[in-house]
């Protein structure tokens, strides 16, 4: 009679390879929100007038914002398809497929035809390129975090899951920085004819790089041993809509105020800039500035989360949000913009970043390792798609609504401020504790 032997033992990961999973979350993810933010800055900047021309500023400019929602409405199918393959085959293989995928893209739209050349067959181009960056950037963050977080010690995931969140920073300051070199260096002439095209294009030697540093890693020994064990879910969406809703319901509330204010001062404030201040380079240093401070606070706070627990510090971070609004546009509703670098310090690496920095940490603390890739993914795109992908759109027709005024805005960040700190409030946090174990009536 044969006797089926146990499952081989995975090794636990070593100082060295824990080391290469934090540099490939933080290189993948910079070069994935890099392509991913580069199009947010052109929609402020350049899409309106090249690709939605109309008789109307407002409505080119609510067109270009609404291309860009595009990508976030691609984001949860790509989540969902990335999770149930993750959970099923394994973390890396989703990673190097989805950075593929958008530097494929992300190259493609620096190709692209304007409206001039071939009418609006440049837009429907431009939102099928743009679909496919938000397919590959749902695929991108639940792998990168779990990545990062599966292989920390327990006492350690913040910080180690804040790698993943860096990237959103590097990200930033690469494509931000690359306007502002290109713009210094072309004239206004040569920057709207072909200057805005080259950071899109530059993109595939960042994605080449990626590459090879993500194929060096291997999936973290906890998910091995499941996969080795034979205990992967067939069904992780529906083991999701099931069991964890709970969970579910608070990483999605959770993520929309983060995703919100991000957008609304790295997005919307550059048009709102050209509107009341005729400036259109400003924002984009400002928003440079505060992406390079970026990359110390994120790890900071997923630090201090580690410390003193992550409610307390995102419960801190979306008090904060719900009044840096209102001080945000007062201050921009006078004619000096002198401060604004430090007001964007303010709203992006204390506000926003003390809910971002232990957020992939706190995600995957929800779910249980056999659906966790799904659990993430769906929480943190569901939230992107109601949170930053409209957050543009709603701005500037609360501000066309408020005759020019940008309270409305203010109002509606406080009040989903509101939303996400309730949220906040009723989420469990085992920041010590082991989180390997499934638990398959949980939520039942």
């Amino acid at each position: 009679m044969s006797v089926i032997a146990p499952p081989e033992r995975i090794a636990p990961s070593t100082t060295r390879e824990k080391r290469r999973v934090l540099l490939a979350a933080l290189s993948g993810t910079t070069i994935e929100w890099y392509d991913f933010y580069l199009y947010g800055t052109a929609a402020a900047l350049i899409f309106n007038h090249q690709f939605f021309p109309t008789h109307s500023a407002f409505a080119s400019t609510m067109a270009s914002f609404a291309s860009l929602a595009v990508g976030f409405l691609a984001r949860p199918v790509g989540g969902i398809i990335a999770g149930h393959l993750g959970d099923r085959i394994g973390r890396k293989s989703l990673l190097v497929a989805s950075l593929l995928v958008m530097g494929i893209g992300s190259t493609l739209i620096g190709l692209v035809p304007n409206f001039d050349a071939i009418g609006w067959w440049a837009a429907v181009a431009l939102v099928v390129l743009r679909l496919v960056q938000g397919l590959a950037a749902g695929a991108e963050w639940g792998g990168s975090a779990l990545l990062s977080v599966e292989h920390a010690p327990p006492g350690r995931r913040g910080l180690f899951g804040s790698f993943t969140q860096i990237g959103s920073a590097a990200g930033m300051l690469l494509a931000t920085g690359a306007f502002v070199i290109v713009q210094a260096l072309t004239t206004d002439e040569q920057f709207a004819a072909f200057g805005w095209r080259i950071p899109f294009l530059l993109s595939a030697l960042l994605v080449a790089l990626g590459l090879w540093i993500r194929l060096g890693v291997r999936d973290a020994p906890e998910f091995l041993e499941v996969k080795a064990e034979g205990r992967t879910d067939r069904t992780p969406v529906v083991t999701i809509l099931v069991h964890h809703w709970r969970p579910l319901l608070v990483t999605i509330a959770q993520r929309i105020a983060q995703n919100s204010v991000y957008f609304l001062i790295t997005v919307y404030v550059l048009t709102y800039l050209v509107e009341v201040h005729g400036d259109d380079e400003a924002g984009v240093a400002a928003v440079m500035i505060a992406s390079a401070v970026g990359l110390f606070t994120a790890p900071l706070w997923g630090w201090i989360s580690d410390r003193v627990g992550r409610k307390r510090v995102t419960a801190f971070g979306f008090v904060s949000i719900g009044v840096f609004g209102w001080v945000f546009f007062w201050y921009l509703s006078g004619d000096s913009l002198t401060l604004l670098p430090a007001l964007m310090i303010l709203g992006m690496n204390i506000a926003h970043d003390s809910v971002y920095g232990p957020q992939a940490a706190w995600f995957a603390e929800q779910f249980p390792v056999e659906v966790r890739y799904t659990g993430v993914s769906m929480g943190y795109q569901l939230g992107s798609v109601i949170g930053g992908g409209i957050m543009p759109m709603i701005a500037a027709l609360l501000f066309e609504l408020g005759d020019g005024t940008p309270w409305l805005i203010c109002g509606y960040l406080t009040f989903i401020s509101l939303i996400s700190l309730a949220a906040t409030l009723v989420a469990k946090d085992p920041r010590r504790r082991e989180i390997r174990a499934a638990r398959p009536t949980e939520n039942r």
